[in-house]
């Protein structure tokens, strides 16, 4: 898997060491990991199709969440099918073009989950403190356009992550102590000065991160105040409830997301990480379209109707 490059030696591909080198373990890990990947794949696709069968969903609120499940889905479909491979696979190896991919199309999604979130809570800052210029506001045309930037923002930072990353030397080992190609794994394994990239990675992380926070916490301080102005009790709470789950998304992720990648170096533990892992990147995803539909009064009555139309139609 190495071939000579003056006194070093270059890696053409990786070996992921997955989440335990525990053999009895493997088949279980696999089954439940199986469970978590069919419910992420039903659910976010189950959500895009509902979003866009059922013309009452045709909102801007709901446009955000069909691409929120799309990311979801995309998440899952770059990590989980190569992860569940390597806990049946005797040599758990990924070239070295393919972990590059990997990383990149990861980081790209990662970013456009946590700006798309800031999205979202700017949409329910318009839509409960001025709500009459909701429509003119949340325009087709700029819900397209924020997505549209959103994305750009993703591809942009992800291909920055992945070239300062993938311009190290590999020299020293080819195992990366992970389930996928992160940045932190591959920065213990090069043999080059990695001081740049520690700081390129935790500013790029740490403006993705904050500004989509600053924008989520300022969109949620003036809901907050303009929900506590109303006086019927029953209004005050439907707007709660229409800020729950979204709040709850955030919650998840960025509570993850600011422990993995917001620490220093020395503190970084792989294991630890991993576990983190997991969660935002196979949890959460198969979490959000259940916390969009169980607690979401319009998700519930759509799903209602395509089913009776389903069984009618049968």
């Amino acid at each position: 898997v190495e071939m000579e490059k003056g006194n070093h030696s270059m890696v053409t591909e990786f070996i992921l060491s997955g989440l335990t080198d525990r053999p009895e373990l493997q088949v279980p890990l696999f089954g439940v990991f199986l469970v978590i990947y069919g419910i992420t794949l039903v659910g976010n696709g189950g959500m895009i199709l509902l979003i866009m069968s059922d013309p009452r969903l045709h909102t801007p609120m709901y446009f955000f969440l069909s691409n929120l499940s799309f990311c979801d889905l995309c998440y899952s479909m770059i990590i989980s099918p190569k992860m569940l491979l390597n806990f049946l696979a005797e040599k758990k190896s990924i070239s070295y073009t393919a972990c590059a991919v990997q990383l990149y199309l990861f980081y790209t999604f990662s970013d456009f989950e946590c700006l798309l979130l800031a999205v979202m809570a700017y949409d329910r800052y318009v839509a409960i403190c001025k709500p009459l210029l909701y429509t003119a506001t949340m325009s087709r045309k700029l819900c397209k356009q924020l997505v549209a930037g959103v994305y750009a923002v993703g591809l942009v930072d992800s291909m920055i992550h992945t070239c300062f990353t993938f311009r190290l030397s590999f020299c020293s080992s080819n195992i990366i102590k992970h389930f996928f190609c992160d940045i932190p794994p591959l920065l213990v394994l090069s043999c080059s000065d990695t001081y740049i990239n520690e700081i390129v990675m935790f500013t790029l992380v740490c403006c993705i991160i904050v500004s989509s926070l600053v924008t989520i916490l300022l969109s949620y301080a003036y809901i907050t105040s303009t929900i506590l102005q109303i006086r019927s009790t029953e209004r005050r709470h439907k707007a709660f409830s229409t800020c729950s789950f979204h709040l709850t998304a955030v919650v998840l992720l960025f509570g993850t997301l600011l422990f993995m990648y917001l620490r220093p170096t020395p503190s970084y533990s792989l294991d630890t990480d991993k576990v983190a892992s997991v969660f935002y990147t196979l949890v959460i995803p198969m979490l959000n379209p259940l916390i969009y539909s169980l607690r979401n009064m319009e998700v519930k009555d759509a799903l209602r109707r395509a089913m009776n139309k389903l069984l009618t139609n049968s």
